[in-house]
């Protein structure tokens, strides 16, 4: 708890962590206004861009269209910094050294970092959710919410469908957080760390955007990010999401792995 309370506090310490949450804030405002004072209703999908042509009937859907317009590069840019700076911004800083000089275990130093991290980024989440909602009840209001398959449900089932929606996408970027950790643990820099997590999040996605290379989707994380639309489906289309599930899964203990394997074995000289 005590290496928990440490970190925590050297995050709130930092002027980027609120300039970070300022900004997720802002998106959910930026979009309710710019849907509001638009003469037409952008068109979409049935996946994801339709929330966007449901706003203007009901506030309700601003929190699901910020998780999708954020999801593909911001919340994953977002997660690369905070897992970047665990290791590599304290070994930028010349601190690192310092605080392995007192008797504490690596592993447990790791985990603690890891996990404000990841606090960091379910704040970030947080607020783009209560942004979302006082921005959509300001402009829009708050109705019952029609799913994407037809049909409507009442607004405080849609509201846990959304805070569901929410916690899938914390959870995937829980693995690029760990990601970014075990880049972090290989470099003294948190650019480079933030630039090798960040560069790997897009070339997933490149890869995912061509038919030839289908057969590694399952394996790519970004390939799972917007599965929770099946929770707006009648029925919920579960199998997405529990394979999206296993895919963060499986990112968040191979790279965590890696990285407590790296970091007990590092040379820490500054």
């Amino acid at each position: 708890m005590n290496h928990i309370r440490r970190e925590f506090l050297k995050t709130l310490f930092q002027k980027r962590t609120y300039f970070g949450w300022a900004g997720l804030l802002l998106v959910p405002f930026v979009i309710t206004v710019a849907l509001k004072l638009s003469t037409h209703t952008p068109r979409g999908d049935a996946q994801g861009p339709g929330f966007f042509t449901l706003i203007k009937t009901n506030g309700a859907y601003v929190p699901l269209a910020a998780l999708m317009a954020l999801a593909a590069f911001l919340l994953p840019l977002l997660a690369s910094m905070a897992g970047s700076y665990t290791i590599a911004g304290e070994a930028e800083s010349g601190t690192l050294r310092t605080v392995l000089m007192e008797p504490v275990r690596r592993g447990a130093l790791l985990a603690a970092k890891w996990f404000v991290a990841n606090v960091y980024v379910a704040i970030g989440l947080l607020l783009i959710g209560a942004g979302g909602l006082v921005a959509g009840w300001i402009f829009f209001g708050l109705k019952p919410m029609t799913l994407l398959s037809g049909g409507s449900i009442g607004l405080g089932h849609g509201l846990w469908l959304t805070a569901l929606s929410f916690l899938f996408t914390f959870v995937a970027m829980a693995g690029v957080v760990s990601m970014a950790v075990f880049f972090s643990t290989l470099t003294n820099s948190s650019l480079t760390a933030v630039a090798a997590a960040l560069v790997l999040v897009i070339v997933m996605q490149i890869l995912g955007a061509f038919s030839v290379f289908d057969f590694l989707k399952p394996y790519l994380i970004t390939s799972h990010f917007d599965a929770w639309t099946g929770l707006f489906q009648q029925p919920i289309v579960w199998d997405p999401i529990n394979k999206g599930l296993i895919a963060f899964g499986s990112y968040i203990v191979g790279f965590t792995g890696l990285a407590w394997w790296v970091f007990r074995r590092k040379d820490v000289l500054s």
